[in-house]
């Protein structure tokens, strides 16, 4: 089932695989997206794919593209280069008919991981807390939103400000 939400400037594509039941609304999940597309500066307007899936695809997904074995829960998938992200940049010039909007990428997430996560304590970003699969999920889309935005966590400063910055669109989660 596949559905687009529109949160001007921003239109949310949403993808749900079969027998895959999200513990939060899709209309929720898009507002996750957006505030996290707002946060980073991304260019607009522009269009972003939200695909819920099981960790059978994502164990696929990360074979094929991060070269590691199991399933893992969320992948991102950017079309453009962080430098198009930084606040007050323009958006790429990339030739596209008149009003039509650039696409930032897809996002891959494993309901059934983010679920088992919260159920058992692995969850949040220390991989120890025990919450709701609704916040697990909130906050797994937004982590890979902010890949998707060209941010990362491969260095110790790097964590530390997407970290923060996660928690400060969560809510202080």
């Amino acid at each position: 089932m596949s559905r687009s939400i529109y949160l001007r400037p921003w239109r949310v594509d949403i993808t749900v695989r079969d027998g895959v039941r999200a513990p939060i609304s899709q209309a929720l999940l898009a507002r996750t997206v957006s505030a996290a597309l707002v946060a980073a500066h991304a260019p607009s307007p522009a269009s972003i794919s939200l695909i819920l899936s099981d960790d059978a695809e994502l164990a696929e997904l990360n074979a094929v593209h991060m070269g590691k074995d199991g399933p893992t829960d969320v992948l991102s998938f950017p079309l453009l280069p962080p430098e198009a992200f930084a606040a007050g940049a323009r958006a790429p010039e990339v030739p596209r008919p008149p009003r039509t909007r650039l696409h930032l990428g897809d996002i891959v997430v494993s309901v059934e991981r983010a679920i088992d996560q919260a159920e058992t304590g692995r969850g949040g970003q220390t991989g120890d807390v025990r919450w709701s699969a609704a916040d697990e999920l909130r906050l797994l889309v937004t982590h890979g939103t902010l890949h998707v935005c060209g941010l990362d966590h491969a260095e110790p400063h790097e964590e530390a400000a997407m970290r923060a910055l996660e928690r400060r669109l969560l809510g202080g989660a």
